[in-house]
């Protein structure tokens, strides 16, 4: 079967949710199908040779389309006219959608499959069989962050709130095959249908993400994407608010924020305590060298993959229900959960001051990844599903 793979963005280097979902996709399909891959870039500091280098190996064709800083401002004003979600808007080009279709008759793919909303306007009318992963939801997504925004975001947020909700709904209709992340996150799919939609979960690079023995330079990491505003409101609060209890009864804790390109906002955070570390070349080397993992995230939606990496690095966590809904451990034995700021610092009291308690749950949260969290087993599906579109559409024709 020969897949035409549509992204919003070049799947490499993988310190985004969605690039890393898409580049384990692209790897584990390509085992037994072909690969057509087209990632739209908007990024102007992309090393475009080196994601090619990367992901040459799985795929017979890479094709990079650039989007101009001209070309989106026309496109967002066009969308915002036109009453769709600036998640689309920013993401569309018409010289874009040119090439997209240039390149379909091109390779005459068997399926089309499109990862997020945000390149479902190349794919809609197309009359090859094709997919759509929603991956998480965006619509709840920036319902959350209307919630916690300052007043004057409020207006923008909540007609895009809006927006969004409607148009995940049409492009249910409009695809063959939907997937998402989690069951959680398909309940929020505002669609009578949504029971049909698959869920395809994350996994996780077990061969890389293992347990490594390192010295403790920090008592508590949080990683991520720390522009992305779920992971800045994260960073906020566990430095403002959850770590002030904690300093409170062990002073000489410390922290460690790590991820690419901090926002202002993160970087505020630095102190004598804190260490906001930036890119780093290797993640797990701010796992290893910390004592327990948190994620204590209020907004967004989706499945968390930091918290798979910590666990399958076999570091105890704490997170919030948001974050374990989609994960589905067992508060208290996979990992811990808290619900507000004083029970969150209350469970890094707890890891830090119990070392055998802080074992156990590291354990048992590593085991429990292993057997829940493989790419392979997650693709597998995917590719079956994929296959039969592929069958029916021959068939018919």
């Amino acid at each position: 079967m020969r897949i035409f793979i549509l992204l919003s963005r070049i799947p490499w280097p993988l310190e985004k949710g969605d690039k890393l979902r898409a580049f384990h996709q692209i790897r584990c399909l390509s085992y037994e199908h072909e690969i057509i891959l087209c990632a739209l870039n908007t990024d102007r500091n992309a090393d475009k040779q080196k994601a090619f280098k990367a992901l040459q190996p799985y795929c017979r064709s890479v094709n990079f389309i650039d989007l101009g800083l001209w070309s989106q401002g026309v496109n967002l004003l066009k969308s915002w006219i036109a009453g769709r979600p600036l998640q689309s808007g920013y993401f569309y080009g018409s010289r874009a959608h040119r090439r997209i279709k240039n390149l379909i008759m091109e390779y005459k793919p068997d399926v089309l499959y499109g990862q997020l909303l945000r390149v479902a306007e190349y794919l809609r009318h197309s009359d090859l069989p094709k997919a759509l992963d929603y991956q998480d939801v965006f619509s709840v997504g920036m319902l959350r962050r209307l919630e916690v925004a300052p007043w004057y975001q409020k207006p923008f947020l909540r007609t895009e709130y809006r927006r969004l909700s409607r148009y995940e709904t049409d492009m249910f209709d409009a695809f063959d095959l939907k997937t998402i992340i989690s069951k959680p996150d398909r309940d929020l799919i505002p669609h009578p249908g949504k029971e049909e939609i698959m869920i395809v979960p994350n996994g996780v690079d077990q061969d890389f993400f293992r347990p490594m023995n390192g010295a403790k330079e920090t008592d508590v990491v949080f990683t991520g994407n720390m522009a992305y505003p779920p992971n800045v409101n994260a960073a906020e609060y566990l430095v403002c608010e959850i770590m002030p209890l904690v300093w409170a009864k062990r002073p000489q804790t410390k922290v460690l924020l790590a991820g690419a390109t901090p926002d202002l906002r993160v970087r505020a955070l630095a102190s004598e305590k804190v260490k906001v570390s930036g890119w780093l070349d290797d993640i797990r080397h701010a796992y290893s060298g910390a004592s327990l993992f948190i994620a204590p995230m209020r907004i967004g939606t989706g499945l968390q993959n930091k918290l798979l990496e910590a666990m399958s690095m076999q570091l105890p966590c704490i997170t919030t229900p948001i974050a374990n809904k989609a994960l589905g451990g067992s508060p208290g034995k996979h990992l811990l959960v808290g619900t507000d700021a004083t029970e969150l610092a209350n469970h890094i009291l707890e890891l830090l001051g119990q070392p055998e308690f802080s074992e156990r749950i590291a354990k048992d949260g590593y085991s429990f990844v292993l057997e829940n969290y493989n790419w392979e087993h997650a693709t597998a599906k995917l590719a079956d599903r994929l296959n039969n579109l592929a069958e029916q559409h021959n068939n018919k024709v």
